[in-house]
């Protein structure tokens, strides 16, 4: 059942799960007329297809999902941005930015992402780094942080640029990273917003570009973008019966087409099951010689999308500290769950119950009383 045990200490396990076969996701199994293209569940970041993803090509306006993480993660949504001359004459789509006008970062975050702002990009870059270069090594660095290394970013909207491109797959990352945060899933699935204008008491309407709001039900994110050098792209989103699923989609010709047969297909192909549940006793574990065991519990719920008839691949590793004595609802390491090689997610132990044994002569004495009736 458990194929790998770590450390030096021997686990009586209760795990009781069902093991998982593995996919190899091709191409061939759907047409889809981008260059390149992914479909990852949102929460394990199991990869479900893939055509090219790791191809590094110009993103266009999707980098702004980066910006806009950076953002909700550096600033505070109601500090005050004043719009630079350099912000306000940035090229290409805007929300027409003037100079010397002061903004929220919370309204310059609804600009970005739906009307896809870059003078918006600018004035955020600006704001949380000083420059554009500086908060481009910023974007780099986060990047780096969640696994996505095949990307490098010079600026904060996309604009063409030799040396900005990523994959679908640090896309998909990125956007997955993004997507745990409630009100960067609040403004993406925004229809309109309305934020202000100094010449116009009505204020700004920003009106949200993103067709499959509309266009698939469930559909709840995420980001546009084009160039002539990139092509359509678009990083998607949906969510149907708590399970959310993210695409991306670069140089894609019939991008909407593409984006609703990926998900599409997750949702027919797998079905989200529970591997893990919170509370969990996965093991007994000896504490020490002849003191007992303690309870390694599970912290969380863990999911996973499977298709039908995977039944043997899962494979559990254990993480253990140093099981001297743990006290009760101490962390004993964690238990992470691969496929093919592949880590999955993790989930964290925790000490439950001490189960203390006793010695044979002390089990002989206390069977003896009671035969006796003592």
């Amino acid at each position: 059942m458990i194929k790998y045990l770590t450390g030096a200490v021997v686990l009586i396990l209760i795990l009781a799960l069902g093991m998982v076969g593995s996919l190899k996701v091709g191409a061939q199994e759907l047409e889809i007329s981008a260059e390149s293209a992914i479909l990852m569940d949102r929460e394990s970041g199991r990869v479900l297809w893939e055509k090219d993803a790791h191809r590094a090509l110009p993103m266009a306006s999707v980098t702004k999902i980066m910006t806009a993480l950076l953002a909700l993660e550096l600033g505070e949504r109601r500090e005050s941005v004043v719009i630079s001359r350099e912000a306000a004459h940035t090229g290409g789509s805007s929300i027409w930015l003037e100079a010397g006008e002061i903004k929220t970062l919370e309204e310059l975050l609804y600009g970005l992402m739906l009307c896809s702002g870059n003078d918006a990009a600018v004035a955020i870059a600006e704001q949380l780094a000083g420059t554009v270069e500086n908060f481009a090594l910023l974007m780099n660095w986060r990047a780096r942080q969640l696994g996505a290394v095949n990307s490098s970013f010079i600026n904060p909207h996309g604009l063409p640029d030799e040396r900005h491109y990523s994959t679908a797959y640090d896309l998909a990352l990125i956007s997955c990273q993004a997507l745990k945060n409630p009100l960067f899933r609040d403004i993406i699935s925004t229809d309109c917003w309305v934020i202000t204008c100094p010449h116009n008491d009505e204020g700004r309407f920003l009106n949200n570009q993103n067709r499959l709001l509309k266009l698939y039900p469930g559909g709840d994110g995420i980001k546009t973008g084009w160039t002539k050098k990139a092509g359509s792209c678009f990083a998607g989103s949906a969510t149907k019966s708590n399970w959310q699923l993210v695409t991306v989609v670069l140089d894609a010709p019939r991008m909407w087409e593409d984006t609703i047969s990926l998900l599409d297909y997750g949702y027919r192909t797998y079905t989200r099951e529970k591997i893990i549940s919170a509370g969990q006793v996965l093991a007994y574990v000896p504490t020490d010689y002849k003191s007992g065991y303690i309870q390694a519990v599970a912290e969380k719920d863990f999911y996973l999308p499977l298709r039908p008839g995977e039944g043997e691949g899962l494979q559990y590793k254990w993480r253990l500290i140093d099981l001297h004595r743990p006290s009760s609802g101490g962390r004993l390491g964690k238990v992470e769950i691969y496929l093919d090689g592949l880590l999955l997610g993790s989930v964290q132990l925790k000490a439950g119950l001490n189960i203390k044994t006793q010695s044979f002569w002390s089990q002989f004495v206390r069977l003896s009383l009671r035969l006796l009736g003592g």
